[in-house]
């Protein structure tokens, strides 16, 4: 198993930057021109990650480190989800704005609080 600090110094902050950038309010117009297979190819990427997490660092006790745990298998769904129904994720991100926006919220809370693990002592 590698060190969760480092696995969060990773993950943390690429969950920042994703967030940040895929926001209505950063690039407004994102998903207005996207097609099936850029979703599902993020989808691969998505799920390529998330496998390559939970294979390095599969715990489900010892604190916050199980929260490395859960963001690779929700990767790994979110992949699949991508992969899966590119046309009903276009379609949800397009009409579910507060909830997209609640989601992401919690995401971003998430990178913020593994960065800070991952590059505190």
């Amino acid at each position: 198993m590698v060190d969760p600090k480092r696995i969060a110094g990773i993950v943390g902050p690429v969950l920042v930057a994703i967030i940040l950038t895929e926001n209505p309010f950063v690039n407004p117009n994102l998903y207005d021109d996207q097609i099936p297979p850029v979703v599902y190819l993020s989808g691969v990427l998505f799920f390529v990650a998330g496998l390559l997490t939970v294979r390095a660092h599969n715990r489900w006790s010892g604190g916050w480190p199980i929260l490395i745990t859960l963001f690779g298998w929700l990767a790994v769904g979110l992949g699949l989800v991508r992969m899966t129904f590119p046309h009903a994720y276009i379609a949800t991100n397009t009409t579910q704005g507060g909830a997209v926006l609640a989601i992401e919220g919690a995401l971003l809370a998430l990178g913020i609080f593994l960065t800070y693990k991952g590059y505190t002592r």
